[in-house]
């Protein structure tokens, strides 16, 4: 199971490169946290794109999405000393993908890269 970012799940929708390696993960059973849900929702929103439509694609192919849980914000706080360029919903990410034992996936240059950590271009 990947850990989906927001910015990864947006190049899925908008078809950018890297969004046949989103699929693949989204076909295998990925996981998108609470916070970036919201996020991909209120872009797609502001692009005055159809959430609902891309609500029910992205739930068709078996899409979990996990709460924000307690661990997770205190392991965020913790992240922002090795990430404090990124936003609170990536060092969401990353924790949950840390509690899963998972990797996180992202087309966000700015994450870097580490063994939790996969660059979808």
């Amino acid at each position: 199971m990947t850990v989906l970012d927001a910015s990864a799940v947006l190049a899925f929708l908008q078809g950018e490169p890297g969004a046949d390696l989103v699929e693949q993960e989204l076909i295998d059973g990925a996981v998108c946290g609470a916070a970036n849900w919201s996020e991909v929702a209120q872009k797609v929103h502001r692009r005055s794109g159809d959430w609902s439509l891309a609500r029910a694609l992205l739930l068709s192919y078996g899409l979990g999405v996990a709460p924000v849980e307690a661990v997770d914000g205190e392991q965020a706080a913790t992240l922002w000393t090795a990430f404090p360029h990124l936003s609170l919903g990536d060092r969401l990410c990353l924790a949950l993908a840390e509690r899963l034992a998972t990797e996180a996936m992202t087309a966000d240059r700015a994450w870097g890269s580490s063994p939790r950590i996969r660059q979808i271009r």
